[in-house]
């Protein structure tokens, strides 16, 4: 009996050292799992909490290589259409006291874009800046001496087949050429421009919203361009964006009707002057090259900057005044680069009579 009893408390104490030892197991790899996690999450993101999706700016992204389009700004091109899916539109003075427009489109699609119109040497300067495919219907002798200079790729309406640009019945000529970003895409392709692009943005964009809290109050920016040319910019509260005004009148767009909007405003002080040439027709130049003062206006304020452009082929460089490059909210730009000397006002609240 004793032999049964001892050989009984064996058998028991050798399934409790088996589970001890299974439990014991289990413990300790759950243990190593857990640290293996842990050290996984920390170095990841030296937190245990979970990794926030970085913000992308959405006005530039992607490579796609941005085209440029002239825009008829004559009175009687009016309402224009695209101008509110490009990124950036230039507007510089031209002969007559007219201004015309350069509008930058980077991986939008716009089904109808213009009045488009005419080349002049100087806007190329922006154009070469964005890497951008330049496009335009017709061009002064300046332009196309600098387009061959510069080997600009270019797309030139009456140089087209008849289908990347097509005229509206419901404006005169030459008011009326109209294209769109498939059409001008197709043409840049069968030209065999490159259609990507590396060059990172003119404008240092941020997805922080930029304030402006040490500005000047800027609910309302007139700009006189010249004489004719007078453009007014009042700022939508509810909305964080400015709308557009040209001589009294509100801008709207040609098909949508819906009012022309930015989120930010630059504008640029330097001289313009008239071409000596033999067609004698008033043409302009601008005095582009160097360092100029400007404003740059968002979300209804304003400081001053320092716009510097070394070259024709080189990027602006927008800084404040103590030399930092400006941050730019992610949204569309007007560039308006109008005479040293204009009146350019800054007002704290809007006139009701536009």
């Amino acid at each position: 009996m004793v032999k049964k009893e001892n050989g009984g408390v064996k058998g028991l104490i050798i399934i409790l050292v088996i589970l001890v030892l299974v439990a014991g197991g289990i413990l300790g790899y759950k243990i190593v799992q857990d640290k293996e996690n842990n050290i996984s999450v920390v170095s990841e993101g030296n937190s245990t909490e979970p990794k926030q999706e970085e913000k992308k700016i959405k006005v530039f992204q992607g490579n796609d290589r941005p085209i440029a389009v002239m825009i008829d700004n004559h009175s009687d091109a009016w309402p224009q259409a695209g101008l509110q899916k490009a990124y950036m539109t230039y507007e510089i003075i031209v002969e007559g006291g007219e201004t015309r427009l350069m509008a930058l489109f980077k991986g939008e699609e716009a089904e109808k874009i213009g009045p488009v119109r005419s080349a002049r040497h100087y806007f190329i300067d922006y154009a070469m800046e964005n890497d951008a495919i330049y496009t335009h219907f017709g061009e002064s002798p300046q332009a196309d001496s600098d387009i061959k200079k510069y080997s600009i790729n270019e797309i030139d309406g009456i140089m087209e087949d008849g289908t990347t640009f097509w005229r509206v019945k419901d404006k005169a000529a030459p008011h009326n050429a109209v294209t769109s970003m498939s059409k001008l895409i197709e043409s840049a392709k069968n030209k065999k421009y490159k259609m990507t692009s590396a060059k990172e943005s003119v404008l240092n964009y941020t997805t922080d919203e930029v304030a402006l809290e040490e500005g000047k109050e800027a609910i309302s920016v007139t700009i006189p361009h010249s004489q004719l040319q007078t453009v007014k910019y009042i700022y939508d509260e509810e909305n964080k964006v400015y709308k557009r005004y040209a001589r009294g009148k509100e801008q709207k767009d040609w098909d949508s009707k819906n009012a022309i909007t930015t989120k930010n405003i630059i504008i640029t002080f330097c001289d313009n002057y008239t071409l000596v040439d033999k067609e004698n027709k008033g043409r302009q130049g601008i005095k582009n090259i160097g360092t100029f003062d400007g404003y740059y206006i968002t979300n209804g304020k304003a400081i001053p900057i320092k716009c510097i452009k070394n070259a024709r082929d080189e990027q602006t460089i927008y800084q404040d005044l103590d030399g930092n490059e400006i941050k730019v909210n992610d949204g569309n730009t007007f560039v308006n680069i109008c005479p040293i000397a204009a009146k350019v006002t800054l007002e704290e609240a809007a006139k009701k009579n536009t």
